[in-house]
């Protein structure tokens, strides 16, 4: 059973449609939605939490309607915002205790649950701390400690690594795939760095400008191929080499990704050590030049930020 199931979700505000005809299965683990600002993934968010109401279409999270079941399953889901809005004079126990009680859990337990995320997240220590005297990645850190305090089934995580050092992303990073396998929490984890997507996540939902770009298993939509990515120098003498190489190489049955920016192009196949030499052939007779030629898996930013097929 998917976790949540959109059908022809629209969301429109005045004349900017934010998400159109959105159809989705998101399964149990944690799914990654990606694409860049401004993609839709926050809307999407707050329609998952019943917060909006969509325009049209229909959303399930857990087989339920927010519109109908909203506070039972905002009770059932942790959710941590992008924005900072944490009070800066309150405790952050005290600020997680507080979030807690108003998703139904008793004052008398509150706290305990409260104590016990900090210490999950790491803050167990720095608990009595306001929270305005704390680093942007403690903050964040306080903000998932919210999400798991009430026991969820799901959480809902909104750009979680946002403004995070690269030692302080590796940890969220870490934790967030922990608090799935060790607790089994569902995540979907919005985000629009690729990479720390790739790093975590088992299935993909990918929007762009609020519609559906692909959505699937991580390893189905990267695969288990291998590239070959070429840059070729640009030869006055030579104008179409880059072309020639392109077109000899999709002849040759492979796939050939390249952007406009540049003589760049990936070249994929189930042999690499074929696909390579294809290519070395195919420069040969195009009286090509190269810049740079390397090997290396498949990425989601190559299926997704790669255009020009």
């Amino acid at each position: 059973m998917s976790v949540i199931a959109t059908s022809n979700l629209t969301m429109q505000f005045g004349e900017q449609r934010a998400l159109d005809s959105l159809t989705v299965d998101v399964p149990s683990g944690v799914t990654g939605l990606v694409g860049a600002n401004g993609a839709g993934k926050t809307t999407f968010m707050s329609l998952l939490l019943g917060l909006r109401s969509p325009t049209s279409g229909q959303v399930l999270v857990f087989g339920f309607d927010p519109q109908v079941r909203g506070a039972e399953l905002r009770a059932l889901i942790g959710y941590g915002p992008e924005r900072n809005i944490l009070p800066a004079d309150m405790p952050a126990v005290d600020f997680v205790k507080h979030m807690s009680e108003l998703r139904g859990m008793p004052r008398s337990e509150a706290k305990g649950r409260a104590s016990d995320a900090l210490w999950l997240v790491g803050l167990g220590e720095e608990r009595a701390r306001a929270l305005g005297t704390m680093s942007t990645g403690q903050r964040q850190r306080v903000k998932l400690a919210q999400a798991m305090a009430s026991d969820p089934s799901m959480l809902l995580l909104d750009e979680p690594t946002d403004g995070l050092d690269p030692v302080q992303r590796d940890e969220m990073l870490s934790l967030i795939r922990k608090i799935n396998r060790e607790f089994g929490i569902d995540v979907l984890l919005s985000s629009h760095l690729l990479e720390e997507v790739e790093r975590i996540c088992d299935h993909i939902v990918a929007l762009d400008s609020g519609s559906l770009v692909a959505q699937g298993r991580l390893v189905d939509l990267i695969g288990d191929q291998q590239g070959v990515v070429v840059e070729l120098a640009e030869i006055a003498d030579y104008p179409h080499a880059f072309a020639d190489v392109v077109s000899q190489l999709r002849d040759s049955g492979l796939t050939v990704s390249h952007g406009d920016a540049a003589p760049r192009m990936e070249v994929v196949g189930a042999d690499v050590g074929m696909v390579a030499d294809v290519v070395r052939d195919a420069i040969v007779d195009a009286n090509a030049r190269v810049v740079r030629i390397e090997t290396r898996r498949r990425r989601l930013e190559d299926v997704f930020s790669v255009g020009g097929q």
